[in-house]
């Protein structure tokens, strides 16, 4: 049974994160997504963890439910049973080899006793209940022994691996390598990185030592609504016998260069990406003056805004490219496969030219749900009929060159998020997705 977790998400308590990212309103909401797992989030904040203990309650080895059960906030055609994993994003800060040092890193922890007792080992290094996202002033080295000297299990993955702002490859403060990191005795506990909006798998595939981690997607949700919007997704024979140590194990035999050890009943199948160009930093660029370039145009102008002769913001094309020691198109052998996609309410934006928080794509967006069943089911596997009867043939067509790769995107840069080009034929505005919404 394919299993499809978002990991990377945050609670009410993360700066700049939505007062209505409640446990019980993230469980309803994923259900509306079709997410099977979902990380809990901030495990460090000392409200968030009490909310943990007291909301949920562990079903298997490190997996939990709520003790209460809600249901979606509006009907969703075959909703799927909510698992949680214990997880957290820590923003560390640090110098290293001359250079101001700054990362976010994804912990997994095995289980609430472990979560508790790494929350105490952190206090004394920050605020903790300042941010759900707490900024610690260490290396993300000494972050990952603190971690493992907690219970060796615990998983430290890279967040967001190539954002030039706070990632292990970023343009802005990161590195050219996961040893420069870690270190080389350290990078081989380093099980997976996370790609990230603005990259896609076959950017990362360009780097021939990222055959040794997996990659994996998940959401960076600061919202109910951008749940799910990437995820990885499992195969798992016994989803009913899911545990942490199994995730652990799919997640590390993920890896190309571990795929000899994969399992055939048990393993991470796949990712589900943006299509990388609608990332917010995926070209070069200067937010300011409307400035967005691809690496060549970067290099020619040497990194100069033309409009203020300022340095633009290296983006994560540009990065990869920086990196590569291989030719975009090759696939290292045993690495799992990838789907992009585009949200619905992003597609819905795109054919009526409004704003994808307008209340007239919210009521598009939940009949759509309610018709075809969670966000997912129907971006990646309804009948494209069923889809068209719901909607429009234009929407059902945007959906089908969606599942092909054959959308176009101007690329985002410095912040500004991508969008999805359409053809006129496909931009029914007033047309009739809305009539048949309003019906």
């Amino acid at each position: 049974m394919r299993l499809i977790a978002d990991f990377h998400v945050h609670s009410r308590f993360a700066r700049a994160c939505s007062k209505f990212l409640t446990l019980p309103n993230m469980a309803a909401w994923v259900a509306v997504k079709g997410i099977d797992l979902v990380g809990t989030a901030d495990f460090t904040h000392p409200v968030w963890l009490s909310e943990i203990q007291k909301e949920l309650t562990e079903i298997g080895d490190g997996i939990y439910s709520l003790k209460e059960s809600v249901s979606p906030p509006f009907p969703v055609a075959n909703p799927r049973p909510v698992r949680f994993v214990l997880t957290h994003e820590i923003a560390t800060i640090w110098s290293q080899g001359g250079k101001l040092r700054r990362m976010h890193t994804i912990l997994i922890a095995p289980n609430l006793a472990a979560a508790e007792k790494l929350t105490k080992e952190l206090e004394p290094r920050g605020k903790l209940g300042s941010d759900g996202r707490p900024i610690l002033g260490m290396s993300s080295r000494e972050l990952a022994e603190r971690a493992w000297a907690v219970d060796e299990r615990m998983l430290v993955i890279p967040a967001h691996a190539w954002t030039p702002w706070f990632a292990v490859f970023g343009s802005q403060s990161g590195f050219d390598s996961l040893e420069e990191c870690f270190g080389a005795d350290l990078v081989g506990r380093i099980p997976a990185i996370e790609t990230g909006m603005s990259s896609n798998p076959p950017m990362n595939w360009q780097i021939s030592a990222l055959d040794n981690v997996a990659l994996i997607s998940c959401s960076d949700g600061h919202s109910l609504d951008n749940l799910g919007r990437e995820a990885t997704v499992f195969e798992v024979a016994e989803p009913e016998k899911l545990s942490f140590d199994l995730i652990a194990k799919m997640i590390w035999e993920g890896a190309p260069a571990r795929a000899a050890q994969r399992s055939k009943e048990n393993y991470l199948a796949e990712t589900i990406e943006f299509f990388p160009e609608e990332g917010k930093y995926h070209h070069d660029g200067h937010r300011v003056c409307g400035v967005s370039w691809s690496p060549e145009e970067r290099k020619r102008h040497k990194g100069i805004c033309t409009a203020c002769g300022r340095g633009v913001t290296v983006g994560v094309l540009s990065r990869v490219d920086d990196l590569a020691d291989r030719p975009l198109g090759f696939k290292p052998e045993g690495a799992p496969d990838f789907l992009q996609i585009v949200p619905i309410r992003d597609i819905v934006s795109a054919m009526f030219g409004v704003g994808k928080l307008s209340k007239r794509i919210d009521r598009m967006y939940r009949s759509l749900v309610q018709a075809v069943g969670p966000e997912f089911e129907l971006l990646l596997n309804a009948p494209i009929e069923q889809i068209a009867k719901a909607s429009t043939d234009e929407f059902a067509q945007v959906v089908e060159q969606m599942r092909v790769g054959s959308v176009s995107m101007q690329a985002g840069y410095d912040g500004v998020y991508g969008k999805l080009l359409l053809p006129q034929s496909q931009q029914t505005l007033q047309h009739s997705l809305f009539q048949k919404e309003l019906a």
